[in-house]
């Protein structure tokens, strides 16, 4: 048996660059301001402090988190349901030339970034009179994660063997039945898939909510943060704190689902 020292070695190295950014923000947030510019930056606070927890919380960051959530789910639950549907559809009507024309589209919306559309999309959300609401991030953050989702997803559904959906089909089952008794069991791990993988993209988002909205009723955690940078000025040990507590919650889903999102997204760009 042999062992690849040298990708074992790089490995440990990685994860020490990863990681130390994390311990400088942890123990950061647990400094006083005059202790973190007096003390060495990497070194465990001799005295910790939650005083910097209790002023980004007397912030106003629990409506920051309710909104972040509020964009997160609105997004995220719409778009998989509709990927999931239209992937179906491509895959199940593989021999109609429109729904390839489709599928050809949703590989289009891959090649189109959102900052090369950010205008167009501002223009529309002003005509809708949506402007300066969650509405106005949702939509958008709908429509740039259904293209990546339909992907993965269809790639999924293809890997269900046709016999199945033969055997459905001679039992009497519409195709509506078929695809949420039959395919929607068979491709849950392509479903916690994009979802966690939209759930993060859209939780981090911050040109949507820079744009499209304007009042501080409106912002969410990615925004606010930017804001903290200003308010608290050179304090920053209370913004190390308020990154520490609006990453905490994406940071233990992406532990809980972190196999299956890599999984899934191997098994889909594998194809």
């Amino acid at each position: 048996m042999s062992y690849n020292w040298l990708g074992g070695g790089l490995s440990w190295v990685w994860l020490f660059v990863v990681m130390l950014p994390i311990y400088w923000i942890v123990i950061t947030s647990f400094k006083t301001q005059a202790n973190y510019f007096i003390t060495n930056p990497l070194a465990p606070p001799s005295e910790l402090t939650f005083e910097n927890y209790k002023t980004v919380i007397e912030s106003d960051i629990v409506r920051y988190f309710i909104n972040s959530v509020i964009v997160t789910v609105g997004a995220v639950i719409p778009a998989v349901a509709v990927s999931f549907m239209a992937a179906y559809a491509i895959v199940r009507g593989s021999n109609s030339r429109i729904l390839r024309g489709m599928n050809w589209v949703f590989l289009m919306g891959l090649a189109i970034p959102l900052q090369a559309v950010i205008i167009p999309v501002y223009l529309i959300i002003i005509r809708l009179q949506m402007y300066d609401t969650l509405a106005a991030i949702i939509l958008p953050s709908i429509a740039f994660a259904i293209p990546l989702s339909v992907l993965v997803l269809s790639n999924f559904i293809r890997d269900v063997p046709k016999e199945l959906f033969e055997s459905m089909r001679m039992d009497g089952a519409s195709e509506w039945g078929t695809m949420w008794r039959l395919a929607f069991p068979l491709t849950r791990p392509a479903l916690v898939t994009v979802t966690i993988y939209n759930g993060l993209g859209i939780w981090n988002g911050f040109l949507l909510p820079l744009v499209l909205t304007q009042s501080p009723d409106q912002r969410t955690v990615p925004l606010a943060l930017a804001t903290f940078s200003g308010q608290f000025g050179v304090n920053v040990p209370a913004i190390a704190a308020s990154v520490t507590l609006t990453t905490l919650p994406i940071v233990l889903l992406y532990a809980i689902g972190r196999r299956q999102l890599l999984s899934g997204l191997t098994a889909g760009f594998s194809k």
